[in-house]
């Protein structure tokens, strides 16, 4: 892996966490990066002390950029528990003192935020690397709206494919005039001009995506999505096929790993209310989405659950839960950010067999293209079919 990030007269080396579960061929920056780095360093350098907001910085590259070079006081947001991690690690790698809040985010030498958490009031300057969800942009330029001055400037970047009509058209909506730079190694930089009349148009708070779904025992739910999280509009076809096989007992102690909006544990709560779930997601706003659903859906089994902000089980493990669990339900991504890769789902599995009691067992859904029925056999020593169609396949694995 390429580890060494130079620009302008500056080398940081930077890694995407955790290091050692990556493919060689990825690293912890992009173009987008180092062009808002250069042009922000030569023509637009921020002021000391001015408050300076970073906002979907990928591992932390701007983070450290800003905190090795300005004075101002940074405040660096983020829905990802694993960017949040890469900042802390980066910071440390390149000879940064960090320290740490109570929930174990970076404290200084930047603050790190999670996205949920208010926006400080007039910044003088906002960059944004445009994420991936658009909703999430949305969401993220509306409350910018309601917090930037007519002064604040606003510089936003991405990769060409990204900087689309659509995205424009949201800072405009939101914020004010819009223009962008030349292509420079196929990335591109976003300029907005605050103005007032669009800022006091959107007052209102970002709105919440809700649709109703089943349990596979027939009870009705009402699901809550905020902006960031997968399959915001309707339940994904995967998830579909795993409630129609999904079985779980009371007092089962159950982890619904990588939970979105929690859908598989809410499933599980349908199912068995005095179940004990544990929802696991390294997004801030897929957790939150799971907490309303619970306390929307199943109040009295609030209790019973927990919500675990983690880089696959890494935080449960840490916290010496080995053999403690009897199943965990799993639906995995097969991509983080812009990069398609298994990596992270090789990662669950193997967490997944060292949380598990003896006779526990994993429930995986997936596309049947990816074979993971190949590495839960290497794994586990055994793996099972328990149903499937065209295109997904539910495997289960027994820890031995």
């Amino acid at each position: 892996m390429n580890t060494e990030f130079s620009v302008l007269d500056t080398t940081l080396n930077l890694v995407r966490y955790p290091s050692e579960h990556q493919h060689k061929s990825l690293q912890a920056w992009d173009s987008a990066d180092e062009l808002l780095i250069e042009y922000m360093a030569e023509a637009a350098p921020v002021q000391a002390s001015a408050p300076l907001l970073i906002l979907n910085d990928d591992f932390g590259a701007l983070g450290c950029w800003f905190a090795g070079h300005s004075e101002a006081a940074v405040h660096w947001y983020s829905d990802s528990w694993i960017g949040h991690r890469s900042l802390a690690v980066n910071l440390q790698a390149n000879q940064m003192p960090v320290t740490f809040s109570d929930d174990y985010l970076v404290d200084a030498p930047v603050k790190a935020h999670s996205i949920l958490h208010t926006l400080p009031p007039t910044p003088d300057t906002v960059v944004i690397k445009i994420p991936r969800t658009q909703a999430l942009l949305e969401a993220q330029l509306q409350a910018l709206s309601r917090m930037i001055t007519p002064q604040t400037r606003i510089i936003a970047a991405a990769k060409v494919k990204m900087v689309t009509k659509s995205v424009l058209g949201l800072f405009e909506k939101y914020l004010g005039i819009t223009t962008t730079s030349l292509a420079k190694k196929k990335s591109r930089l976003i300029f907005c001009e605050p103005q007032q009349p669009a800022r006091s148009l959107h007052t209102q708070t970002a709105p919440t995506m809700i649709w109703e779904q089943k349990s596979s025992n027939g009870k009705s739910m009402q699901v809550h999505n905020l902006a960031n999280v997968f399959s915001r509009q309707s339940l994904d076809i995967g998830a579909r096929l795993m409630l129609e096989h999904m079985h779980v007992t009371n007092h089962e102690q159950v982890i619904d790993l990588g939970c979105g909006n929690g859908i598989l544990g809410l499933n599980a709560l349908a199912l068995a209310p005095e179940a004990n779930i544990t929802f696991v997601d390294e997004s801030f706003m897929a957790l939150e989405s799971a907490r309303m659903n619970v306390a929307h859906n199943f109040p009295d089994a609030q209790d019973n659950c927990r919500f675990v902000a983690s880089n696959c089980l890494e935080q449960l493990l840490g916290q010496g839960q080995q053999n403690q669990y009897d199943k965990v339900l799993c639906n995995p991504p097969f991509h983080q950010q812009n990069a398609i890769t298994d990596h992270i789902a090789w990662q669950m599995f193997h967490d997944s067999r060292d949380a598990l009691r003896r006779g526990g067992h994993l429930i995986v859904v997936a596309n049947r293209h990816l074979e993971y029925h190949i590495k839960l056999k290497r794994l586990f020593g055994g793996v099972k079919v328990l149903a499937s169609n065209r295109k997904f396949v539910i495997l289960s694995s027994a820890k031995r």
